[in-house]
C-alpha cells in the first residue's frame, strides 16, 4: 500500500486502498488489523482510517476475532459462489441488452469507447503486472457492459458486491498463468458485443461467469481443505 497523499475523501480513499490490499492478498484472511500501522503506513490520521475499517466491517471483510481485535475475514466458498450465481444472471443480461443497443444503434458513442479501451488496456497487461492492476482492469471492464447495456439497475445492484468479488478475483489472478484466459474470454464478449449480435454475447457472458464462480469456489473450497 502506498502514502495517500490528497486530502479531499480521505475515508474513500482509505477504504479503496484497504479493499485493494484485502482483494490481491497483501492483507491475507486472519490478518490482524491495527488502525495505527495502518495510518503511519498510508500517511493519514487515524480518524479516516477509523471510518473505512468500521465500514469494512459491515460489509463482512474485517471480523472481530477477540482479543485480536480486527482481522481480516476468511472467505467463504459458499458465500462466493451465491455472488456469481447472481453475476452471472446479471452479466449475461448486460451483454445481451448492450448488444441490442449497438445493433439497435442507440448505444451512446462514449460508452461503446469505454468498452473498447477497458478491453484493449486488460489485453495489454503485461501478465507479471501485479495482481491487483488485473483485478481493477477485469472489474472496469465488467462495468464498461453494464454502463453500454443501458440499465443503470445491474451497476447499482453489482456495486455493493465489488469489494467481495474483487478478492474472490484475486484468488484466480494471483496465478500469471491463468490472466490471458480470461482476457480472451473478455474479447469474445466484447466482440459479440459490438458486432450486435445479443444471443452470442449473453452466451458467452454467462459461461465466462460460471466458470469464473465455479473456479473460484473450487480454488477457495482447496485452500480452505488445505489450512
Amino acid at each position: 500500500m502506498k502514502p495517500i497523499s490528497s486530502q479531499p475523501v480521505l475515508i474513500d480513499q482509505v477504504y479503496e486502498s484497504l479493499v485493494k490490499a484485502i482483494a490481491d492478498g497483501s492483507l491475507p484472511a486472519g490478518s490482524r488489523i491495527r488502525q495505527e500501522e495502518l495510518a503511519e503506513r498510508l500517511g493519514v490520521s487515524r480518524q479516516p482510517v477509523s471510518h473505512a475499517l468500521q465500514l469494512l466491517k459491515r460489509q463482512g471483510l474485517l471480523v472481530e476475532s477477540g482479543k485480536r481485535g480486527l482481522t481480516v475475514a476468511p472467505l467463504d466458498s459458499a458465500r462466493i459462489l451465491d455472488l456469481y450465481q447472481v453475476r452471472t444472471s446479471l452479466d449475461a443480461l448486460a451483454a445481451r441488452l448492450a448488444a441490442l443497443r449497438i445493433a439497435a444503434g442507440i448505444a451512446g458513442l462514449s460508452a461503446r469507447r469505454e468498452l473498447e479501451d477497458a478491453l484493449q488496456r486488460g489485453a495489454s497487461l503485461d501478465p507479471d503486472r501485479p495482481a491487483a492492476v488485473f483485478i481493477q482492469a477485469d472489474a472496469e471492464f465488467h462495468t464498461a457492459i453494464y454502463r453500454l447495456s443501458g440499465n443503470s439497475a445491474i451497476e447499482e445492484t453489482v456495486a455493493p458486491q465489488w469489494p467481495h468479488l474483487k478478492r474472490s478475483m484475486g484468488v484466480v489472478l494471483n496465478d500469471p498463468g491463468h490472466r490471458p484466459k480470461v482476457w480472451n474470454e473478455h474479447a469474445v464478449i466484447a466482440g459479440f458485443i459490438l458486432a450486435g449480435d445479443a444471443i452470442n454475447a449473453e452466451a458467452a457472458a454467462l459461461k465466462h461467469a460460471s466458470r469464473a464462480g465455479t473456479e473460484t469456489s473450487q480454488r477457495l473450497a482447496a485452500i480452505n481443505q488445505a489450512a
